[in-house]
């Protein structure tokens, strides 16, 4: 099959075939060497976009990868694949369908009671519900400046305001543009919180010894930027070489083995690191800011899509960390607690071993300075819709991933507290 839509015309008394390609993403498992080479050749020869893994030199054999393939070249890759008797699916037919079904309809963001948290937002409306959220909950909830992106826009973290110095529990949402489940679980995230911290003996509990900081958008420009001109944007908007390319993957720019393995020194790349750790003003205004407390942050959380992962340290090394048993008993637990919401399985462990090496992460990072808890969570899916999750999808990944979380939080509580 050459996977493809047709439509007949009927033109005079001739029927005329019309082939109309789309964009379409294809799981595709490589079972030799030869055919990873010739994947690697073809990235490059008809522009293909890697959705996993990121890099073509991390194409494996017996590993399965997904690809964004362009319209213009679907014939050509699946007549290339059916020739060499390379195994593959479609995971989404029509790329551009798959996109207009996410995004939101006018006014459908909004409820009654003022917001919905089952539909994606633009970053608009997540500045007013963070402004609205500390207004109605000014006991539980204060609004913190956190710095300036490069396109001069703020950034913000919500957290709980205390007479007295607590441990911390960091969350951030939103460093890869395109990953739009992850601000949308941050805010749920939020949410969750403030509807049952009266009725809920664990979360006073956490509340008591324990401060939350969530920061709802940590790429704020490059997140705007998928909304109104790319939608699979990946990094922030800042320009190099000359504003000939822009953007740096934000999450490849911190100080932890900056640029080493699993990231690019092309700003044309995906994976472009930067141009040196912490040179991106929203990297640096985390570090900054995690780096004054670092001796109280004994957690850190980064909420990414997909591939439904619970990632420890280290991405870019195959040694264990410290505390690597401790990191694994908390995370196992997490995604038992995390199953038993919709049965959604997800893998646990360091990130060089399970999904792929990488340096310059803020979750390895984070664990480098000192926090003893530091996790990566990609959220669903497993590439059935990958990047594109859909709306409907968003209640029931907040759902399962919400315990999961709560999980982390409360071995940490017990065993500090």
């Amino acid at each position: 099959s050459l996977m493809r839509e047709v439509e007949i015309f009927n033109t005079c008394s001739c029927d005329v075939l019309l082939l109309i390609y789309r964009d379409q993403v294809l799981r595709i498992l490589p079972q030799t060497s030869e055919h990873v080479k010739q994947l690697q050749h073809l990235h490059d020869t008809l522009l293909l976009d890697l959705w996993k893994p990121l890099l073509p030199e991390d194409i494996h054999a017996g590993e399965e990868l997904h690809v964004r393939v362009p319209a213009s070249s679907v014939q050509e890759m699946t007549g290339f694949l059916n020739q060499h008797l390379m195994a593959h699916k479609v995971l989404i037919h029509d790329v551009q369908e798959q996109l207009d079904s996410s995004m939101p309809r006018e006014g459908q963001g909004k409820v009654p009671e003022g917001y919905s948290y089952t539909v994606y937002h633009p970053m608009e409306e997540i500045y007013h519900w963070m402004y609205r959220i500390k207004e109605s909950n000014s006991e539980l909830v204060t609004q913190h400046y956190l710095g300036m992106t490069y396109e001069n826009r703020p950034m913000y973290y919500l957290k709980k305001p205390s007479n007295k110095a607590k441990k911390i529990i960091w969350m951030d949402c939103g460093i890869h543009a395109r990953e739009w489940i992850s601000p949308a679980f941050c805010q749920w995230f939020v949410k969750e919180i403030l509807q049952n911290y009266r009725t809920d003996p664990k979360i006073q509990s956490f509340l008591q010894n324990l401060d939350f900081y969530v920061l709802p958008v940590l790429n704020i420009d490059g997140y705007i930027y998928s909304w109104t001109t790319e939608r699979l944007w990946r990094k922030s908007r800042s320009p190099h070489v000359n504003g000939t390319c822009f953007g740096t993957d934000l999450n490849r720019n911190f100080n932890a083995s900056w640029c080493n393995i699993g990231a690019s020194q092309n700003c044309s790349s995906l994976t472009f690191c930067g141009m040196a750790p912490e040179s991106e003003p929203e990297t640096k205004a985390v570090a900054r800011f995690i780096e004054e407390r670092k001796s109280d942050v004994l957690c850190f959380l980064t909420i990414h899509s997909y591939g439904q992962y619970i990632l420890t340290p280290y991405g870019y090394k195959t040694d264990l960390a410290n505390n690597h048993q401790e990191l694994m008993e908390a995370g196992e637990k997490a995604a038992v607690a995390l199953k038993e919401k919709h049965g959604t399985n997800f893998t646990v462990g360091p990130t060089s071993s399970i999904l792929y090496k990488n340096s310059g992460s803020s979750r390895d990072w984070a664990h480098l300075i000192g926090i003893p808890f530091s996790y990566t969570f990609e959220l669903r899916d497993r590439g059935t819709y990958g990047f594109i999750l859909p709306p409907d999808q968003i209640q029931p990944t907040c759902e399962e991933t919400t315990p999961a979380v709560m999980t982390i939080i409360e071995y940490v509580n017990q065993k500090y507290f």
